[in-house]
Order: structure tokens, then sequence, then C-alpha cells
């Protein structure tokens, strides 16, 4: 539930940004209507192409090849124990090519959903960690989190859009305050994308906890989650690695370019937690779970 609420103030945040551009574009234009208008008809574009076309750019973009039961045995029956166990309709099944153990979900909805595992991935991991890693991917479409991030993404796109044509429309306009507009469109081009993208990334990170935490509790194994999240880690640093597509860093479940340890200000441009925090958090859940002390 914390993690929810965490997400719905995230939101709230990103929609207030949206508010404060749209009286920007409002004063511009000298009405407020107008802004709001066009603000409102770009919005619905970009959410409408994102929630119909998302998944099958995600497939694309990653090699994904769907598979069946017969193709990939071992992945295909982790995935359906799952989907039963979650209530679930059964999601399609894929395997990336890309040179890195890890593993993703796409689909605007659990009936239009897709999980993918890595070539690597399957080398890499015990069935018990396979099925953690799924668990969490299949947590994903549970909790609409694909959706979710979606919407995050199609937000932060359209301010940083519209910002940029606040100053495009203040350079060219001939009101007699067009040095004051432009100076306040400025401002708003450099401050408020920044503002709606760390919104995005910690949108990002709350829903990888929460994937995290519901994932672990379909298995009941928290701890095949956070070995696997170690060797997915690991796998993800090494020289054979080149992913290069950092527009899908989010939608994986470790970040494909590492997880250097860092804090401070450093974490607010993260799109994942760092493992060693969710490490901490899966023991905590084991304790509640299974009664396992660790240190």
């Amino acid at each position: 539930m914390y993690w929810r609420l965490r997400t719905a103030a995230m939101f709230a945040a990103m929609t207030l940004i949206l508010v404060v551009i749209g009286g920007l574009v409002g004063y511009l234009f000298k009405n407020w209507m107008i802004g709001m208008a066009v603000m409102l008809v770009i919005s619905i574009a970009f959410n409408f192409y994102a929630y119909f076309f998302s998944k099958g750019m995600a497939l694309r973009a990653n090699k994904v090849q769907l598979v069946t039961r017969e193709q990939e045995p071992r992945l295909y029956g982790i995935v359906e124990g799952i989907a039963l166990k979650a209530g679930l309709p059964m999601p399609e099944v894929g395997i990336s090519n890309v040179p890195m153990p890890n593993a993703f979900a796409t689909g605007r909805n659990p009936k239009n959903a897709a999980v993918v595992a890595t070539r690597p991935l399957l080398s890499l991991l015990t069935d018990d960690e396979l099925e953690g890693v799924m668990a969490h991917e299949m947590s994903h479409v549970k909790n609409r989190d694909i959706l979710v991030m979606s919407v995050a993404s199609t937000m932060a796109s359209l301010v940083a859009y519209v910002t940029r044509v606040a100053v495009w429309s203040s350079m060219f306009s001939n009101d007699e305050n067009n040095g004051l507009s432009l100076v306040i469109a400025l401002i708003a081009d450099i401050t408020l994308p920044i503002a709606a993208m760390l919104v995005q990334l910690g949108v990002s990170r709350n829903r990888e906890y929460l994937a995290d935490e519901s994932g672990a509790r379909i298995t009941g194994k928290p701890m095949a989650l956070a070995s696997a999240l170690t060797k997915i880690e690991s796998g993800c640093t090494t020289k054979a690695n080149n992913y290069d597509n950092p527009s899908y860093e989010s939608v994986w479940i470790s970040s494909p370019f590492g997880m250097k340890k860092a804090r401070g200000l450093v974490n607010l441009f993260r799109t994942h937690p760092t493992t060693p925090d969710r490490i901490a958090r899966l023991k905590a859940l084991d304790e509640e779970i299974n009664g396992i002390k660790h240190l």
C-alpha cells in the first residue's frame, strides 16, 4: 500500500507540473483556454499512441522472438505456473538474444501482455531464481505498471514538448511584454522538464520495489529473487554486454547499464533502485513471510 500511495503522490506532482505549464501557455497566448485545449489534444494523442503501440515497439526494439511451450518448455512452464498462482491470463512469452542476463514485461493490460527473458538469463539462473524474476515481471503486469510507466513517460515528453513550444512562441511574439514572456518560458523550459523527468524516474523506482514485493509474495521465496538480482547485476556489468538503447532502460528488471553504488542526488536520476536496497527489502520480506532472520 505504501508504494501505491507514493506512486499516486508522484502522479499528482506530474499533474501539478502540467497545470503550471497550462497556465504558462495560456499566459503566452492571452487565453488560458487555448493553452489548456492544445495541451489536452497533444496529451490525448501521446497517450493513445503509448497505450496501443508500446508493446510492439518494446518487442521490436529488443529483438524479441515469441515462443511456444514446445520451443521453450522450461521458461513457458514457469510463466504458466506463476500466472495460475497470480490469477492472471497466460501472457505471451518471448526470448531476446541481447547479450546480457535480464528480463522485462510489456503490454497495456493482463490480456495483452508479454514477458521476456534473455538467453543469457536462462543460462545463468536456477529454476527458483528464474521463477522469482518471472514473478516480478508478472507483477508488473498485474499492477498495470506498464500502463503507469507509459503514461508517466508520455507526460514527461509532453512537458518537454510544450515548454519548448512556449519558448519559440515567445521568441516570435510581437507582444509588448515579449521580453518577460521569453524569460518565463526559458526558465520553464529548463526547470519543468527536469522536474517531470525526476517524477517519472521516481515512479519507475517505486514500481520496481512494488514488483519485487508482489512477485516475492507470489512465489513465497524472496531470497530467490534477491539471488537472481545479484547475478543479473553482475552479468550486466560484463564486457559482453553491449546494450545501447537507453530509451528502454527502465523496462528491464535490472538496469542494462549496471547499478554502481551511489548516494545523494545521483539516486534521483536512476531508473531502478540499487540492488543492495532491493535485497535489503527482500530480506525484510523473507523474515515476514518465512520467519527467517537475516543479518
